[in-house]
């Protein structure tokens, strides 16, 4: 469909189709980016792989993304470094169980995946589980991301940039927080990926990278996890650097297009059961997250799809995994699966309302 924004023309996708129409038939006319006024600030618009036009510079930074620091033999050289992080979450969840007390899962998961990536990149950890600065650095990552979506009246009305009147990272922790939150709603669910992991890992085995080919059922989970709770619900925005004709009509030049990934994954047309969390419908189906499968385009596709996609795939499944098959996982007390608040909060990601809190059990 197509909006008048204030001055800005916007198209909204919100199907396969046409999807494939915009990131992969179209891809090089519709490659450009709207930049939201806030991403403007400290001109982080000019150095940022995400904001940045398709340009020199910007292919410098894929090819570095690309050949340097997700390349699939980096990515398997860093497995050890990947391993430890994960089991310093353990060692935390270790804690807290011996306790009795709750984990905060977003907050755990946040911390996990930022010292995944802070290590991948300065191989330093920037955040530690038993300090208040990782939780502050999550709201201040959140706070951006919230502000990067917000529809700043400048971004539809250009000319107010003078004034501007309103004075304006984790998607994978959001996707492991999304998860977990399913699979306490539905203990049956989570039963049957613990069995699982079980029988390929073993009582008293160690989950390992290499394992999650072996894990179908545990796929299942992430990739209906990325169906209902996409980690950007519209994307980020593509802008089309000349007039676009897609399915007969005309998706003129400088306007921005959304690909609303939420929607395509409530849409009865194209899942049956929709709202429902059902892992076993990939179980026999070829659908996948890399970009080739409109339907499923958690990591978006074309030339703007994430660079980091491989390593947040390894990282959503890894953790997962381990925290299911090292505990049993309960609600606090006089909480049951169906009194879990399922609200979302949205801005650049899609993020729960009201954090994850549930006991860790030994097993």
């Amino acid at each position: 469909m197509s909006l008048k924004l204030g001055s800005i023309t916007t198209v909204v996708v919100s199907s396969p189709k046409i999807a494939k129409e915009v990131l992969q038939t179209h891809d090089q006319a519709l490659s450009g980016r709207t930049v939201p006024d806030a991403a403007h600030a400290h001109d982080h618009h000019k150095v940022s792989i995400v904001w940045l036009p398709v340009s020199a510079q910007w292919r410098n930074l894929r090819k570095i993304c690309r050949e340097q620091l997700f390349a699939l033999q980096r990515l398997d050289a860093g497995q050890g470094l990947r391993q430890k992080k994960v089991q310093e979450l353990l060692d935390y969840v270790h804690e807290r169980c011996k306790k009795g007390q709750a984990v905060d899962i977003g907050r755990a998961a946040f911390t996990t995946s930022l010292n995944l990536l802070s290590n991948t990149i300065f191989s330093i950890d920037m955040a530690h589980y038993r300090s208040s600065s990782s939780q502050e650095f999550k709201e201040l990552v959140w706070a951006v991301l919230e502000q990067g979506g917000k529809p700043n009246l400048a971004d539809y009305f250009p000319f107010l940039k003078l004034i501007d009147l309103q004075a304006g990272t984790d998607t994978t922790s959001s996707t492991l927080e999304w998860a977990m939150t399913e699979l306490l709603k539905n203990p049956e669910t989570m039963a049957k990926a613990q069995n699982e992991l079980k029988e390929v890992i073993g009582k008293d085995g160690v989950v390992q990278e290499s394992d999650i080919s072996r894990l179908p059922y545990l796929q299942a989970v992430v990739k209906e996890t990325f169906r209902l709770h996409p980690p950007a619900p519209l994307m980020l925005p593509h802008k089309a650097e000349a007039n676009v004709e897609i399915c007969g009509f005309i998706v003129p030049k400088k306007a921005q297009v959304f690909v609303n990934t939420w929607a395509m994954g409530r849409d009865s047309s194209i899942w049956s059961n929709p709202e429902s969390f059902v892992p076993e419908r990939f179980i026999e189906s070829g659908v996948d997250v890399k970009g080739q499968d409109f339907e499923l385009i958690p990591f978006g596709s074309g030339r703007r799809i994430c660079p980091g996609m491989q390593l947040g795939y390894r990282m959503v499944h890894l953790v997962v995994a381990s925290l299911l098959h090292s505990f049993d996982w309960k609600l606090e007390e006089g909480m049951k699966p169906e009194d879990i608040d399922m609200s979302d909060k949205t801005g650049l990601t899609l993020q729960k309302a009201m954090p994850l809190k549930a006991i860790p059990i030994q097993v």
